[in-house]
């Protein structure tokens, strides 16, 4: 449990990295401990804020057919480095860019670790 949950914040901190090196506005500062600081920072709001802001912007969500979240994201996004002082994002159009790249990424990330996390599962079952 605690090695996925390490895991896990090693990856958003990649993606993270990642995000900041394509989207020329946002930069973090403070090398690898301000990459794993903003990680977590980020992690917790989208935990705590994230289901309600998500739900208060689910009727703008389906008219939108979704889109509507990727604010939702930016906002959030927005949160973290407004508490942290080691990210900075620019204005609200590479925020959105931002938090769509960060929703990908951090999606397939997840993604390739969980099927990856499966095979093994399985193969140990197997023996």
């Amino acid at each position: 449990m605690l090695l996925r949950v390490l895991v896990r914040w090693v990856l958003l901190a990649a993606v993270l990295a990642l995000v900041a090196w394509l989207v020329p506005s946002m930069d973090i500062n403070g090398g690898v401990w301000g990459l794993l600081v903003t990680a977590v920072v980020f992690g917790l709001v989208n935990a705590v804020l994230g289901p309600l802001l998500h739900l208060l912007a689910l009727p703008l969500t389906l008219m939108t057919l979704g889109l509507f979240s990727l604010v939702v994201n930016g906002v959030l996004l927005a949160i973290a480095a407004g508490i942290t002082d080691y990210l900075d994002v620019g204005g609200f159009l590479a925020t959105i860019l931002a938090a769509l790249l960060l929703s990908v990424l951090n999606a397939v990330a997840y993604f390739v670790t969980g099927s990856l996390a499966a095979r093994r599962e399985m193969s140990a079952a197997a023996t």
